[in-house]
């Protein structure tokens, strides 16, 4: 864990940042807001700010956005400064801590951020047993893919493999290859040189090397552009990087980590992921089941939800029901585990009792939880269904599979030959032509007001 602090609060923070530190924590301090993005920029990174309260709160959270610096802000100021304590909420702040400073406060927030990045919940012997192979490997240095669905917990499992590596007491970072432009995206990797090109004011180290004796999770990876895949290929094997506008490599020593939602395999045969590559990350393969395939997760999932959001909003305790409890595990969760989070977020505040209901168990658009599990399945058939047809046409010419339509759609329309036309979007003139050829090739044509024979 490491701790930044920002601002003049290094004294009144001694006794919490002393608990902190004994309990492995790593703390440094930066005099300003400008010091404190140099650091970060140069590599020295952080998993928490603790910023004083009266600072450019608004300003520091916009320079680590558009720097695309994912670290949560904590402000700290004197119980007299409400007003400020506000903004820096409503700026982005996760939390505020009154001064003079309860040192097991502290303490506890920079455990519940620990926790948060290392720990997970699952009962499912589905994830049970991913969980049991990536204990075997997590003190090994190999790489490892990890699969599955969005919202399975992709990121979450990286962090577990980190907390329980010989790196765990050196950075985690993390960095998603499908929210960065491409443009840019070689810049956040391998960092750059002032001057490198437009914009470029200094230099900024890259996540290979904030990442230095850690751990590197290449978050999404599949979508990362094909070019730039043969300059990550060398890093990992040869363990080094060049900055953007550099004149010299850099050695790393990390331990790489990537999820991807599609299958790589695939991608690999379509030429958008490069085959070497793939071996190199895919060392060992976790894949993560989708939520519908782990019914135990479900329901130690739901009761998580509901006490962490009863909690959150200052509800009195919470439970779902049994008739709930049935439907969320008949759901078919689509967006797995972060879909069933905000669907139980919701049900909390919906709830009218103490007792959650199927009734307070909603989609966004007001959805009932029965009616979406409905729709889900009517799509799924169509879909299933549209499969079904596309198989089927698969070794017929062009030319068969046209007539059938056309012939189709004239029984649909009673052999009524205007009507066939304007549905099949041809002209009558050009349905009358195809009409005669079938007739010459022996098919038979109905006449206006006639059906072909069903056999």
């Amino acid at each position: 864990m490491r701790l930044l602090i920002v601002g003049p609060l290094e004294g009144q923070l001694s006794e919490a940042t002393k608990l902190a530190m004994q309990g492995g924590a790593k703390v440094a301090h930066a005099p300003s807001i400008e010091i404190a993005l140099a650091a970060l920029r140069a590599g020295r990174g952080a998993d928490l700010l603790l910023v004083d309260v009266m600072m450019d709160i608004a300003g520091l959270i916009a320079a680590l956005d558009a720097e695309r610096i994912a670290i949560p802000v904590v402000a700290c100021g004197v119980e007299t400064n409400a007003a400020a304590a506000v903004n820096a909420i409503r700026a982005g702040a996760k939390e505020y801590i009154p001064l003079p400073p309860d040192a097991e406060l502290i303490a506890a927030v920079i455990a519940a951020v620990s926790r948060e990045s290392s720990e997970f919940l699952f009962r499912d012997p589905a994830m049970e047993r991913v969980v049991k192979m990536a204990d075997q490997i997590a003190g090994s240095d190999a790489s490892v893919l990890i699969t599955g669905e969005s919202g399975t917990g992709k990121e979450v499992i990286a962090k577990y493999l980190h907390a329980r590596s010989k790196r765990a007491n050196k950075p985690f970072i993390s960095i998603n290859c499908a929210a960065i432009p491409e443009a840019l995206l070689e810049s956040e990797l391998f960092g750059h040189e002032k001057g490198a090109f437009t914009g470029a004011i200094g230099r900024r180290i890259g996540k290979f090397e904030e990442a230095n004796g850690g751990t590197l999770l290449l978050d999404e990876i599949s979508e990362m552009d094909y070019r730039l895949q043969s300059k990550l290929l060398r890093a990992i094997q040869e363990r080094l990087i060049d900055r953007v506008g550099g004149n010299k490599p850099v050695p790393v020593d990390i331990r790489i980590l990537a999820t991807s939602n599609r299958n790589l395999t695939e991608a690999v045969r379509e030429g958008h992921f490069r085959e070497d590559l793939l071996f190199r990350l895919n060392v060992v393969n976790l894949r993560l089941p989708p939520l519908r395939d782990r019914p135990g997760d479900i329901a130690a999932l739901s009761d998580h939800f509901v006490d962490k959001y009863s909690k959150a909003n200052g509800l009195s305790p919470r439970t779902l029901s049994s008739e709930a409890r049935q439907a969320l595990l008949g759901a078919p969760w689509p967006g797995n585990v972060r879909e069933l989070e905000n669907t139980l977020h919701r049900a909390v505040l919906l709830s009218q009792t103490d007792i959650i209901g199927p009734d307070a168990i909603s989609m966004p658009d007001g959805t009932g939880l029965n009616e979406a599990v409905l729709a889900h399945t009517l799509s799924s058939q169509l879909v299933q269904t549209a499969e079904t047809m596309s198989r089927a046409m698969v070794g017929r010419t062009v030319a068969d599979v046209e007539r059938d339509l056309i012939l189709d759609t004239l029984d649909h329309t009673l052999g009524n030959r205007t009507h066939a036309a304007t549905i099949l979007g041809i002209s009558i003139r050009t349905l009358r032509n195809k009409l005669n050829q079938y007739t010459d090739e022996g098919t038979f044509v109905p006449a206006p007001g006639e059906q072909r024979s069903v056999a």
